[in-house]
């Protein structure tokens, strides 16, 4: 039996492959010396970055340029795509479209390799390599430490239990805790519009009962992230800002990033509220994938960057229960061209995605205002597994 496909199915194929068709025809109009910039040619800044072509890092440069067309059928409002590879930045488009930023108005914006974005949850990952940086600096002992040992003052608002937990199931979100956010932003029982809201958000963490005992059940808890970016005050006598300053984004040679506070309390938003330029984003990536390194200088020991991306637990509910969970990490795969890739990322509420790939010595980063779509941050993997990887033709 013969399947006929509909007539619209004909046209939106043929204006995929127009518009790419298009897209390649621009590239293979540039001289071999010239950069096609809306292929995604990425711009020169003094910011540590050494830029690239695609081919001299082993990467098809025209299948990287179909990126945009296929994001623009798709409407996946993605404001941008960066690509790193051989620790090159090879590729980096960017995207004008409505946006959210934190504690704005939504309004467009246009997007630049100069331009702020929202990182939200992929702020979680982050602390997490502050809290090995300071581990490894002695200024925390290890991450079997008690959690309330750094909260003397709430000693008589914890809950029985709350004396067994640690450092490390806070970052592996194995606490025990009794906690969802999964729930409405305007439903009571969430319990993270807290964290912003409360006068002492801290004492709500501290105050929640122990469902059940540390290390047995994994729960998503950005609670418990914030309790982490306190402990780094604490330990460092720093604001949460000006730690990661000194700590890694001065070391990593950025110099433009913003780390919010929730407005009605004052205290750091370590969970969600970190601001990067997306290629700034990408160094965070590259210093996973060094081990702690970044242009050869030591940031984060290369014992914790093991022990953050080893998977620890199923993340179940999340994602179809298909993804694993380190220190604030995510561990997962994809497959291109039939072939099964790992890799780990840090993930943020509304597409906003850092991709790390061994395998293929690659780190991809994107951003966009998908918030509470039904298709979050399925435009990422996407461009991963049917177009940034594939466009890579070695291995490393």
């Amino acid at each position: 039996m013969r399947h006929h496909l509909p007539r619209l199915h004909y046209l939106w194929l043929g204006a995929l492959f127009s518009l790419i068709a298009s897209a390649a025809w621009g590239q293979n109009q540039m001289s071999p010396g010239q950069r096609n910039l809306a292929c995604g040619s990425p711009t020169s800044l003094d910011d540590g970055w050494v830029t690239a072509a695609p081919e001299s890092a082993g990467m098809d440069g025209e299948r990287l340029c179909t990126i945009a067309a296929r994001l623009q059928l798709t409407g996946s409002e993605v404001h941008s795509v960066v690509v790193v590879r051989h620790g090159k930045l090879v590729f980096e488009q960017y995207f004008p479209g409505l946006d959210q930023p934190w504690g704005e108005k939504e309004a467009r914006h246009e997007f630049t390799p100069t331009t702020r974005h929202d990182m939200r949850s992929a702020s979680k990952s982050v602390t997490s390599l502050l809290v090995g940086i300071a581990i490894d600096h002695k200024l925390i002992a290890s991450a079997d430490e008690s959690v309330v040992k750094f909260f003397p003052e709430y000693q008589v608002v914890k809950q029985a239990g709350w004396d067994a937990i640690t450092i490390r199931q806070l970052l592996t979100m194995s606490s025990g805790i009794k906690w969802d956010e999964t729930l409405g932003w305007s439903d009571p029982r969430n319990d993270e519009p807290h964290l912003a809201f409360d006068p002492d958000p801290l004492g709500y963490v501290l105050s929640k009962p122990i469902a059940a005992p540390p290390d047995t059940l994994w729960v998503y808890n950005g609670g418990g992230t914030d309790l982490l970016g306190s402990i780094l005050e604490r330990a460092s006598g720093k604001k949460l800002e000006a730690f990661a300053r000194e700590a890694l984004f001065g070391p990593l040679d950025v110099t433009d990033f913003e780390w919010k506070n929730y407005p009605r309390n004052g205290k750091p938003a370590a969970a969600a509220g970190l601001r990067l330029r997306p290629r700034d984003a990408a160094k965070i990536g590259q210093l996973v994938l060094n081990r702690g390194t970044w242009n050869g200088k030591p940031i984060v020991s290369a014992d914790w960057i093991e022990k953050s991306i080893t998977p620890r637990f199923q993340a179940a509910g999340y994602f179809g229960g298909t993804m694993f969970y380190g220190y604030q990490w995510w561990i997962g795969r994809s497959l291109a061209r039939g072939k099964e890739v790992q890799w780990v990322a840090a993930f943020g509420w509304g597409g906003q995605r850092i991709f790390v790939a061994p395998e293929f010595d690659l780190v991809m980063v994107t951003t966009a205002s998908q918030y509470g779509k039904p298709k979050e941050g399925l435009a990422a993997m996407d461009i991963l597994a049917n177009v940034v990887l594939p466009a890579a033709l070695d291995k490393h």
